[in-house]
C-alpha cells in the first residue's frame, strides 16, 4: 500500500487499527496520520516492541489491506 492510499483511506483504516492495536489512542492516531514510521514509533511505546517487531506487524497488516 503506498502513502497515497494510505492517506487516502486513512478514516477507513483507521478503524481497523483500532480492532487490532486497541492501546492506541486517539492523540496516537493524529500524530500517525496515515505515516508509517510514526506507526511503528507508537507500537514500540505502546507495546513494547522492537523495531523489527513493529515494522513487521505493520508490513503484514498493511498487506493484508491490499489483499
Amino acid at each position: 500500500m503506498n502513502q497515497d492510499t494510505l492517506k487516502g483511506d486513512w478514516t477507513q483504516i483507521k478503524g481497523k487499527m483500532r480492532v487490532k492495536w486497541g492501546k492506541l489512542t486517539d492523540d496516537d492516531f493524529e500524530q500517525i496520520a496515515g505515516r508509517k514510521d510514526i506507526l511503528v514509533g507508537k507500537l514500540q511505546e505502546r507495546y513494547g516492541h522492537a523495531t523489527d517487531k513493529a515494522a513487521k506487524d505493520v508490513d503484514d497488516f498493511y498487506r493484508d489491506l491490499d489483499a
